[in-house]
């Protein structure tokens, strides 16, 4: 809706931002618009993304919980562009959303390098990545216990993605911060999230 010119109906992906100012390639019309940071909360699977979104919803904060599964879930996802797509499709939205003064926090598990590169992303003030992360035989546990997942390759590559994150400070171009929710509560965990995006916008 937003990169939707209003003087000639233009609504092709093509439009050009400086700051806060849309521009229209194809007749010059200018218009203004929010643009606020990108929250992304990632991790691998089992670290407890979903469960500590969840917890966020039900308090009353000031930025809008989404879950990046949605798109997978309704879209193709067998290549490399499909994955492309599905970014496109959370930057689109998250533009739109925060139209409304808010900002959007997407639990988000892949395809972090993706962001930057899309289009969208020049809707945004900046894109903040927040991992979290936990000791292995923790996450383990709520892999085979906590989700009941026996497949073996599975929680092996959740090990491997966690350690990624406790050992770098990026993927791609995209750079993320780590939180260890190792011996934290649930609410605990969730008070930290809500905290770090205040601190950000």
């Amino acid at each position: 809706m937003i990169g939707t010119c209003a003087r000639c109906g233009n609504y092709e992906w093509d439009k050009e931002v400086d700051g806060n100012v849309i521009r229209c390639p194809k007749c010059g019309n200018t218009w203004e618009f929010i643009k606020l940071p990108l929250f992304v909360l990632t991790g691998c699977s089992g670290v407890g993304k979903t469960t500590t979104a969840m917890e966020i919803i039900r308090r009353k904060v000031d930025f809008v919980v989404l879950d990046a599964d949605m798109f997978y879930n309704i879209m193709p996802h067998e290549t490399e562009e499909d994955y492309y797509d599905q970014v496109e499709q959370i930057g689109s939205l998250s533009k739109n959303i925060m139209q409304s003064g808010k900002p959007v926090l997407w639990a988000m598990a892949g395809n972090l390098d993706k962001l930057p590169k899309t289009y969208n992303s020049r809707f945004f003030r900046n894109i903040r990545c927040l991992a979290l992360v936990c000791d292995e035989e923790l996450l383990r546990t709520r892999m085979r216990e906590g989700r009941g997942i026996a497949d073996e390759n599975w929680i092996q590559s959740s090990v491997d993605y966690n350690e990624y994150f406790k050992s770098h400070h990026s993927l791609g171009d995209t750079e993320f911060e780590t939180f260890d929710i190792s011996g934290k509560s649930v609410s605990e965990v969730a008070d930290f999230v809500v905290e770090w995006v205040g601190q950000q916008y």
